[in-house]
């Protein structure tokens, strides 16, 4: 049995190592060895960003290059709050690691590898009328070709209405005008509110979702938007309600409200399952060398590679399900409660595609399938960034062989370098390098030799021979036989940082029935989950989670 180097003995119950690490961690916090995370202070950096993104837009050189310190600082603060923080809340104490991480990732594709003040359009909607004002979801286009550009690329200016319904400016004999809806891209606007709609938007919206730079593994926006959309320099292809990767677009709120509030339960209760499985088993409390739960059937227990396989679906169920679940939240509060008429375009029902693709798309494409078009995007567009940057710096190809290995590096490497920090702001001792970077830097690995062994194949004239049917299930057991080998070098240290530890649900059908450990009930969210800290000075101060 290998344990945790923090504990003295084997826990007799999660409850039991849950209490011994909140305990150590306030003997750290009181000894000064590390500090909680506390908010706003912690998040300086980030809002250092969004204050430089909310300068009105001006030609200044000055204000160009002034991005790069502004990203340098937010490096800084990002990393001082991984090496100082840490929480007893484990999946807080992976998120620390993971945000900040994410921060530098982010903020570097939308400041140094582009200009987030100027390369950045997003789509909005807007009535085009002939010198006049009229209003269309909050906004109106005043069509004048001495008027001040106020964040659109055609120089059109943009007002919104007054609460009270009534335009900015009115004009006898409106009714006699001549309107049209019209979409417009967007950019940096002039004025302060619209500018901080904006900005929030930039910095929030991880698959830039409307914007120029939408990531392609996601449906374009409809005809009926991209056919009335002005021109640009970089114009969205559109594409069929569910592309290649199996990821959809809604085609009426009401479906995608429906759908997203099913899956939201459907998740709590899945969750709900998964919490009880997972912690009767010790693997997932860290003890990775744990023999098998007694629950399961005997012919899966007396066997290590099925008891292997059967831990790492359990992983991944509970890592997509609770991705799933969280992401599905968006739709029914963005578009079903607070609607169009607050949010306007932000709540148009294109804006939130499926977050994963179809499981199909690994059966044609195997693990390249699985990473590029199953699993979730969220990361692209900071990942593809760097690579996009070099390969135009370097002359080289865009969709050529060594661009596309490049693009595969640095991708993997960025993702590893995601997830070994949240794995080192975990609170359990866990092995960052060794785990969660070694898997996902050897993906790479497997998408070359699988892609290679294909390539291989259909040169000898195999490949083609070969009935769709049999080179899909070839597909599919490379993909799990690769997994097999490498996936718990990332589970493992998922279980080892006590990740799974985290209470997901306040309410427990399951545990409230009795099926939980000694002691559980109904309820489930016991101890503080955020509390008031108190620093040294007051701007130290603030909520700790």
């Amino acid at each position: 049995m290998v344990y945790n180097p923090l504990w003295s003995s084997p826990p007799s119950s999660y409850r039991e190592l849950v209490n011994l690490y909140e305990k150590q961690y306030n003997d750290s916090i009181t000894k000064g060895d590390y500090s909680p995370y506390v908010w706003p202070y912690r998040s300086l950096g980030v809002y250092l960003v969004i204050v430089y993104l909310l300068i009105p837009p001006t030609s200044s050189k000055l204000v160009s290059y002034a991005r790069y310190p502004v990203f340098a600082f937010n490096v800084y603060w990002a990393i001082k709050a991984i090496r100082e923080c840490r929480s007893a809340a484990v999946s807080t104490g992976y998120g620390i690691g993971l945000l900040d991480a994410w921060a530098i990732l982010w903020l570097a594709a939308v400041l140094v590898f582009d200009d987030g003040r100027s390369d950045f359009h997003r789509i909005e909607r807007a009535e085009l009328v002939e010198g006049i004002d009229r209003e269309s979801s909050g906004y109106t286009i005043h069509e004048d070709k001495d008027a001040v550009t106020n964040g659109f690329a055609d120089g059109h200016e943009l007002r919104r209405r007054r609460t009270d319904g009534s335009t900015a400016k009115k004009n006898i004999g409106a009714e006699k005008s001549t309107t049209t809806t019209k979409y417009v891209w967007q950019n940096h606007p002039a004025n302060f509110y619209q500018r901080l709609e904006w900005v929030a938007d930039l910095v929030s919206n991880f698959r830039l979702i409307g914007w120029s730079h939408q990531i392609n593994s996601i449906p374009s926006p409809p005809p009926s938007v991209l056919d009335n959309l002005q021109p640009s320099a970089k114009p969205l292809k559109q594409t069929p309600p569910i592309v290649s990767t199996g990821v959809s677009r809604y085609p009426n709120s009401k479906t995608l409200v429906r759908t997203k509030v099913v899956t939201i339960v459907l998740g709590y209760l899945a969750l709900d399952t998964l919490k009880v499985l997972m912690m009767s088993d010790p693997y997932f409390w860290g003890l990775t060398s744990a023999s098998p739960p007694s629950y399961l059937p005997s012919f899966i227990s007396s066997s290590e590679a099925l008891t292997r396989i059967w831990r790492l679906l359990i992983s991944l169920a509970a890592v997509y399900v609770a991705l799933e679940s969280i992401m599905a939240l968006a739709a029914p509060i963005f578009v079903g409660l607070i609607g169009p008429r607050i949010l306007g375009l932000r709540a148009a029902t294109w804006q939130y595609p499926d977050i994963y693709g179809s499981y199909s798309i690994v059966f044609r494409k195997g693990l390249a399938g699985w990473w590029g078009g199953w699993w979730h995007q969220t990361f692209r567009f900071a990942f593809e960034a760097p690579q996009k940057y070099f390969v135009q710096k370097l002359g080289w190809k865009e969709r050529g062989l060594k661009a596309k290995l490049l693009g595969l590096v640095i991708a993997f490497v960025c993702s590893g370098s995601l997830h070994a920090t949240g794995s080192t702001t975990m609170w359990p001792a866990t092995r960052p390098l060794e785990g969660p970077f070694t898997f996902f830097i050897l993906q790479p690995v497997g998408i070359v030799l699988q892609m290679g062994l294909s390539e291989l194949l259909g040169k000898v004239g195999l490949r083609e021979r070969l009935p769709s049917w049999v080179r899909g299930a070839g597909n599919f057991v490379a993909v799990h036989v690769w997994f097999y080998y490498t996936a718990p070098l990332l589970t493992d240290d998922f279980a080892r940082g006590g990740i799974w530890l985290f209470e997901p649900i306040p309410i427990s059908i399951w545990r409230g029935l009795g099926f939980g450990a000694e002691g559980e009930g109904w309820w489930c969210w016991n101890g503080r989950i955020v509390s008031w800290y108190s620093g040294e000075v007051w701007w130290q101060s603030g909520l700790a989670f």
